[in-house]
């Protein structure tokens, strides 16, 4: 399928931009795509789906929503190219002890994509790459094992497969409805910069809740985790489990 080449792959936001960070963004959770295809491009969201941010504000302007469907679509049908150009760019010189963020939206849709992550950190050990993520098995079957040293990553909760996150030896986050209950939970707080998520000395990385009104009236106090515990306890109920 003929996709558009894209003349950079890597951006700056305004929140990773102090710390040097430079980030690449994927559409958040099913969307649909320029042929009318839908697509989940986090197949293993659950809770979280209802309260994502990359689901509101300027995620959803039109050319935002559109940039990042090119990319989605850039390593969809043209894998090995979006993989050589990525590699190009993390390659100069100006990336030298640089970070990446992967993804402040979407995640690891198949093994194909996470793989060529892995090579790209592989290739490039003067940058640290890292990433949140809730496709757990995925990761627990092709990064675990052989995970490169510049590639850092922790389980995001509220998806389908939290029941596979232990708490006491993955580095995970959650999502708390304010800084209190992060300290109260036991969890270090990673909102004074992102690079927190990946350096602060504990499992239990703490996040606190977007000031995004509707959507912290929906979850009323809850974390990610709480949140996806109950969808789950409510399947098992209706399953008869």
């Amino acid at each position: 399928m003929g996709v558009e080449m894209l003349k950079k792959l890597l951006s700056q936001n305004s929140e990773l931009r102090p710390d040097g960070i430079f980030n690449w963004s994927l559409p958040a959770f099913a969307i649909k795509l320029n042929d009318g295809t839908n697509f989940n491009v986090c197949p293993n969201a659950g809770a979280c789906a209802s309260f994502c941010y990359a689901r509101n504000g300027t995620y959803l302007f039109k050319n935002v929503r559109g940039r990042h469907i090119q990319n989605l679509e850039y390593t969809l049908y043209h894998l090995e190219e979006w993989q050589a150009q990525m590699l190009s760019e993390v390659q100069h010189k100006k990336m030298i002890g640089k970070h990446v963020r992967i993804h402040d939206a979407g995640d690891f849709y198949n093994d194909e994509y996470l793989l060529a992550w892995l090579e790209i950190a592989r290739q490039t050990p003067d940058v640290t790459f890292y990433c949140y993520t809730k496709e757990v098995s995925r990761f627990k079957r092709l990064v675990e094992p052989n995970c490169p040293v510049n590639f850092r990553y922790l389980y995001s909760m509220g998806g389908k497969e939290d029941h596979l996150i232990d708490k006491e030896v993955d580095r995970h986050a959650d999502v708390f409805p304010d800084d209190v209950a992060i300290l109260d939970a036991g969890y270090m707080n990673q909102d004074a910069s992102d690079l927190l998520a990946i350096t602060l000395p504990t499992t239990k990385i703490g996040i606190p809740a977007n000031n995004i009104r509707h959507f912290n009236k929906k979850m009323s106090g809850r974390t990610f985790s709480a949140l996806q515990t109950e969808r789950d306890t409510a399947k098992e109920r209706k399953l008869g489990v």
